[in-house]
Order: structure tokens, then C-alpha cells, then sequence
């Protein structure tokens, strides 16, 4: 068994608020305190770090993440620092091939034509390569002449436009085409970018959303079997399928859940509404399946002892989520739904009658704030899609927490970065003032909950305290948060709260350097490590 000491840093620990050291034997942590007792105890470890004044916390969970499409947003055409259409289009000239050129991340609310590009303004800059380029939201996208043609069948279904872009099942089917074109060598090469860049941003464990719709089942099995290898973050994985228990058993996934579509996006204008949107009033998004349906997943998967989730944005959507969960109640009973804790992705026009429903449920929130820092405010996209009123009152993340709904923080990369500080920022300084959180509940729904999400809660795993796996990051940090204005210098570094005994979270505050990760850990294995970092 070998054994680690690392010295002389801050550790996040609610075993002793003052922590400077810690211990980890093989994979597992054995003790946190101070350096003096930590030399003494453990004079003859193999290995002893020297922090330097580092942080050290447990790693992050990036509770919603697509590994495949996130990492040919690393290795294909990274649209997302586009300013213009004319960028775009300058972009796919230059990076056009002789196969399929993957992009994501195109936002046209963010451009002065305040539209994307035509197909033929596409075709022209293509030059006869398939293009398949998925906007920012991932729920419509810009397809070129030859790709159509590897899919031929988009033309006749829902969402197909003969100029624009493609949304609903016209999207999913040129989408596939691209997939399915792509080598197996470079849907491998771009898993590996993901998870690679995901433990080099401190993150231990991502939730894979898989589904027929947006990936395989191959596809799946391939990002749950990198992530067992245990030199890659932790995965587990989620398939978006009604009903397809025998998948699960096959697979290994932890659920039927994940990207299980009640509807779309507000960005593509597919999400469900109950009134049209501000800016297309003639569409009130799209509803992938009744009360019914989803009463009839969550009955099956509860009797099955399998977690179940929706993916649910719009207010008509959520309507539809709760009528079917009062219909599943009515069939399984309350405690048997509750004790499966179901899950929902992203759950963004939630109103706080609506949350107390879902907490009684036992169901936990698996959400994005960078959502919020993206597309929140009274100037962003979600005001633009649905007016004043309505558009900044999404992402009510206390509403939720002040119900008792469980939550747990994620990226849905490539939709948003993997950047868990920034996420955490973003929902502690909310963009709608009173839908914010703590910075110890954000960091708790970013490491802990992501855990739980998952099945995992034993009280110790998300924690830095002895018996409780050894997944853990340090990072360099410019500054720590005051606990109390006024304080000493060793004070203000520490919470002062007796009911806490953690200490405080580096300084989150809009403008201030976000913390540099030097190492992540899983299972006592390190996973990233930057070169020249804890010599």
C-alpha cells in the first residue's frame, strides 16, 4: 500500500477547519490535520507533496456531459468565438476536407445579421465537403448539400427547412449521417480530448447523456469503458430511451434518463411553451411526449429499481413532467417514486409551487448555471426568445434548493465549457438577483450532489475526510473569500461559522482570477497533472 502526505496547503475539509495537510493510503483518504501531527504520523510515506499554500478540495462531478460531441468541439471547428455569419463562413473555407467537417457552437443571437447562414451561403463556402455544424444549444443545426445527400430521408421529416437550418428529427437524421461517416479512430481520439480536458479542469466523474438521438449505444459503451480504466475521470452513463430496460443491463448505464427529450431548447425555439415565443409568435416550441408517456417510463423504471429522468425546459414541458409524475404516484405510490431518485435535466422555467411538487418526489435537478451567464439578464437570449417578463425568471436555482430538491451541477458540454469554478460563480452571482445561491451550496451541488445524482450517498464520497475515496484536486488560488470583514489575515481565510467547520471557498467574486488546477485525483490515481506544478 502506498501512502501519500501532502503538506503546507489549505484543505477543504469539515474534519478540521484549519487543515493544512492530508493522507491518502492507495486510494482511499486515512486522515486530514495539521503538517506537525502529519510528519509525525506519517514519517515514512512514499510520497510527500509540498502544497505551497495550494487548495485542495474534492474533485469536481460534471453531472451532464456529451464526451463524443464535447470533444469534436477540441479536435473539429470550435464555432463558439464567432462574432459575425461571415466568420463562419470563413472558418468552414478554411478547415473544409475531403470528409465530414464536424462544428459546433454557432450563436446567431449574439451576431448583427441576428440570423445564421443560408444553405447555399453554406454550400458555397463547403466546396462539396459534408458539413454538419450544430448551434450552440445542440438542438438545430446547419447541414450542407452533401451531407443531405448521406441522409436523404431529413427532407421528408418534422424540423427539415429547404434553406435554413434543421431542427427536431430532420436535425437528427443528418446528424447521424455525420456520426456515422466519422471514423471510429476519431470518435475514440475526440472521447479521449473530453476527458483528458475534463480532469485537467479539476473534474473527477461526468454523467454521460447518451441517447438514440443524439449518440449509439456503441457510442455509450465506449465512454463508460474509458472511464474504467481508472486513469480517465470516473463515467457514468444515462440512455435517453423509453422503455429500453434490457439496454441498461447491456450497457451498463445507470439509467434511462439523462437526455430522454420532453422537449427542445429556447435558443432553437423547441422548447415547449405554454404561450408562443416574444419572438416568433406564431410557435410554441415542440412537445416530445405527453403525461402519459412519461408516467408509463417512470412506473416502468420505478418497478425496475432503475433511476429514470427527462430532459425539460420550457414551462409546458414542466406541466407535462408533473401531470406525469402525479400518474405514476398514483400507480407506484409516493415513497416508491421518492426512493428512486429520479432526475431532470436542466428544468429551467420551474416555477416554486412546481419545485415543492418535484421535492416531495425526491427528485433531484440536474442543472447548468452557466446557462444563466450565457443566456440570463434582461439582455441576453432568454429575454430576446421570450420577452421581459418571462425571460428572466429561468434557472430559479434557490427556489429549488429553498424546496428540498436535490441539485447537482454540470456543463451539458459542448453546450457550455467544462469549467466548474465558473459554474459555481455563475450561480452564486445569478444574473436575476434572488435566484442565486451560497458559495458552499454551489460547491456542494458541483462535488457532492453530483454523487448523489448518481446513486452514490454515503456520506463520505464528495468529502475530504478519513475513510472516503481519495478524488480530490488541488488548484492555485490568488485569494480566499473573508469570512468576516475585519478579521486577521489567518481568520479571514476560514469560515467562522461553528455549523460549518469547512472552510471558505476561494474568493468567487465577478472580475476576480478563477482557481488553476495542478492536479486531480481519482481513487488515489492521479489523472492531470501540470507540468512544472508541486515539484
Amino acid at each position: 500500500m502506498t501512502t501519500t502526505l501532502l503538506l503546507g496547503g489549505h484543505i477543504h475539509t469539515p474534519a478540521d477547519p484549519e487543515a493544512t495537510a492530508m493522507a491518502v493510503a492507495s486510494n482511499e483518504i486515512v486522515w486530514v490535520g495539521q503538517d506537525r501531527v502529519g510528519r509525525t504520523l506519517y514519517d515514512d510515506a512514499d510520497h510527500v507533496v509540498q502544497l505551497d499554500g495550494a487548495f485542495v478540495a474534492p474533485g469536481f462531478v460534471d453531472a451532464h456531459v456529451h464526451a463524443t460531441s464535447a470533444g469534436l468541439l477540441i479536435t473539429g471547428l470550435d464555432l463558439t468565438s464567432c462574432t459575425s455569419l461571415h466568420e463562419l463562413l470563413a472558418a468552414v473555407r478554411e478547415r473544409r476536407t475531403t470528409g465530414v467537417l464536424w462544428g459546433h457552437g454557432w450563436d446567431e443571437t449574439r451576431w448583427t445579421e441576428n440570423r445564421p447562414p443560408t444553405r447555399a451561403e453554406l454550400d458555397e463556402a463547403a466546396g462539396g465537403t459534408p458539413v454538419y455544424l450544430s448551434r450552440i444549444d445542440v438542438h438545430s443545426a446547419l447541414a450542407s448539400s452533401a451531407l443531405i445527400d448521406l441522409a436523404p430521408q431529413a427532407r421528408g421529416e418534422d424540423g427539415w427547412s429547404e434553406t435554413g437550418s434543421l431542427t427536431r428529427a430532420a436535425h437528427h437524421a443528418v446528424r447521424a449521417a455525420a456520426k456515422n461517416a466519422m471514423p471510429d479512430a476519431d470518435r475514440r481520439n475526440a472521447q479521449l480530448a473530453f476527458l483528458r480536458h475534463a480532469a485537467a479542469q479539476g473534474v473527477v466523474s461526468v454523467h454521460e447523456c447518451a441517447g438514440p438521438d443524439i449518440s449509439s449505444a456503441a457510442d455509450l459503451a465506449e465512454v463508460l469503458a474509458l472511464g474504467g480504466d481508472g486513469t480517465l475521470p470516473h463515467t457514468v452513463g444515462y440512455w435517453g430511451e423509453l422503455g429500453n430496460l434490457e439496454l441498461v443491463r447491456t450497457v451498463g448505464a445507470r439509467g434511462l434518463a439523462g437526455d430522454l427529450f420532453i422537449d427542445g431548447a429556447l435558443g432553437s425555439r423547441t422548447a415547449a411553451l405554454c404561450d408562443p415565443y416574444a419572438d416568433d409568435l406564431r410557435n410554441s416550441g415542440a412537445l416530445y411526449l405527453d403525461s402519459a408517456q412519461i408516467a408509463e417510463h417512470l412506473v416502468a423504471c420505478t418497478r425496475a429499481g432503475v433511476q429514470a429522468g427527462f430532459h425539460v425546459i420550457g414551462d409546458a414541458a414542466v406541466a407535462a413532467m408533473i401531470d406525469g409524475f402525479q400518474l405514476a404516484e398514483q400507480q407506484v405510490g409516493s415513497v416508491e417514486l421518492a426512493a428512486a431518485r429520479h432526475r431532470l435535466e436542466h428544468l429551467e422555467m420551474v416555477t416554486e409551487d412546481q419545485a415543492k411538487q418535484l421535492a416531495a418526489w425526491g427528485v433531484i435537478a440536474s442543472v447548468q448555471p452557466q446557462f444563466d451567464a450565457t443566456w440570463g439578464g434582461p439582455d441576453g437570449m432568454y429575454v430576446q426568445r421570450l420577452g421581459a417578463e418571462r425571460g428572466v425568471a429561468l434557472n430559479p436555482l434557490s427556489a429549488l434548493a429553498a424546496a428540498g430538491v436535490g441539485l447537482a451541477f454540470g456543463s451539458d458540454a459542448p453546450v457550455c465549457p467544462v469549467n466548474p469554478w465558473a459554474a459555481v460563480r455563475a450561480a452564486v452571482h445569478h444574473r436575476t438577483p434572488g435566484h442565486g445561491l451560497s458559495p458552499r451550496a454551489a460547491f456542494t451541488a458541483h462535488t457532492r450532489g453530483g454523487w448523489r445524482a448518481a446513486g452514490i450517498d454515503d456520506g463520505q464520497t464528495g468529502l475530504l475526510v478519513p475513510g472516503a475515496p481519495a478524488h480530490y484536486a488541488i488548484w492555485q488560488v490568488e485569494s480566499f473569500a473573508q469570512a468576516n470583514a475585519g478579521q486577521s489575515a489567518k481568520a479571514t481565510r476560514w469560515s467562522t461559522d461553528p455549523r460549518s467547520r469547512v472552510p471558505v471557498l476561494p474568493n468567487l467574486e465577478p472580475g476576480t482570477a478563477l482557481p488553476q488546477c495542478l492536479r486531480t485525483v481519482r481513487d488515489g490515481v492521479i489523472i492531470h497533472h501540470r507540468e512544472g506544478a508541486l515539484t
